[in-house]
């Protein structure tokens, strides 16, 4: 999208009027934006800037800080990361041969509210239930769209939706509008995923009759499997019995939440200086922070839905959900 951006507004010309050189910045933007931090490439004193935009090492960059400012306020949840503090004290040190961004070590208590501000936005508002499943109910109303959709891309080839991330012009033409073309489109072939998105204007959404978190890890290819069990898992003193639900009644979700680097805690992986010696980066264990952390940094959400909403389907489906997780040992 970037190379399609500067190719089609001719900004190679601008670019070398602010000492940029194309080929070179062009590729390094791109890696800033990626995160690929090719330290081969470029020189070793430049390393830190991979740590601004889209930091794998430890995921504190500035793309986090935007969206936390934006989200926390119009969710109403309270940001206690204070990126002021972060950027005064933030500071290049030379770390086993590599150039990284580090902090002071009393910044270490406003760096695990950061990622605390990251779980919850993600517990409370990004994988809440009900953003799930209107999600879900999206995906299927465009996949059910797709082949019916048409898109203009370069040199008059058309696509659609699935197939136009192969071209940028085409690409560019997916907004926000394919909701309202699909919604009010006339054509027959689209009036099973017409009636999904009207469901979600509506509010008749599917259900979610049983969520929790486990501290197992869940392998995504298991989900199909998931469903299947939940679909028989018949409770011996189940009132509901009688009612059949097939695998495709029901939609299994599993979630990974972390603190964004799996089961490992990120704090470890940032470089902390002190006032005596700003120079030299260490790192800070957790028993030096406090007692109350969290013992884990990752667990998974299952969240289990019922398309079907007459209330026979649903208490059938919440029976053979409890009895699935008990089944498992959940």
């Amino acid at each position: 999208m970037f190379d399609h951006l500067i190719d089609a507004n001719d900004l190679e010309p601008v670019m070398r009027e602010y000492g940029l050189e194309p080929p070179v910045d062009r590729n390094f933007i791109k890696e800033l934006i990626v995160g690929d931090a090719d330290y081969i490439k470029y020189p070793r004193n430049k390393s830190f800037l991979y740590e601004i935009v889209a930091n794998k090492r430890n995921g504190i960059d500035v793309d986090k800080w935007d969206y936390f400012a934006r989200d926390c306020h119009h969710l109403g949840i309270k940001n206690n990361f204070d990126y002021h503090r972060f950027l005064k004290f933030a500071r290049v040190c030379d770390v086993g041969r590599k150039m990284q961004i580090c902090t002071r070590e009393q910044e270490v208590g406003n760096l695990y509210d950061f990622f605390h501000t990251r779980n919850c936005l993600h517990r409370r508002a990004y994988q809440h239930k009900v953003v799930n499943i209107v999600e879900t109910m999206i995906t299927e109303a465009f996949v059910l769209a797709d082949k019916h959709l048409q898109f203009e891309g370069s040199k008059g080839k058309m696509f659609t939706m699935s197939t136009a991330i192969d071209d940028m012009e085409a690409y560019t033409k997916l907004t926000d509008n394919v909701f309202e073309q699909i919604l009010f489109s006339p054509l027959p072939a689209l009036a099973e995923a017409r009636e999904i998105l009207r469901n979600i204007l509506s509010r008749r959404l599917y259900k979610c009759v049983g969520q929790f978190y486990s501290a197992m890890t869940f392998e995504v290819t298991e989900v199909r499997v998931c469903v299947r069990e939940v679909a028989r898992a018949m409770p011996q003193n189940g009132t509901l019995n009688n009612v059949i639900l097939r695998p495709e009644d029901l939609i299994v979700n599993v979630i990974r939440m972390d603190y964004g680097k799996g089961e490992e805690n990120p704090i470890d992986h940032v470089g902390f200086y002190s006032k005596r010696d700003p120079n030299r980066a260490f790192q800070i264990p957790r028993g030096q922070v406090s007692t109350l952390l969290p013992e884990r940094f990752e667990e998974w959400l299952i969240q289990v839905y019922c398309k079907r909403t007459d209330e026979e389907s649903l208490g059938a489906a919440r029976e053979r959900f409890v009895q699935w997780c008990m089944d498992r040992n959940l």
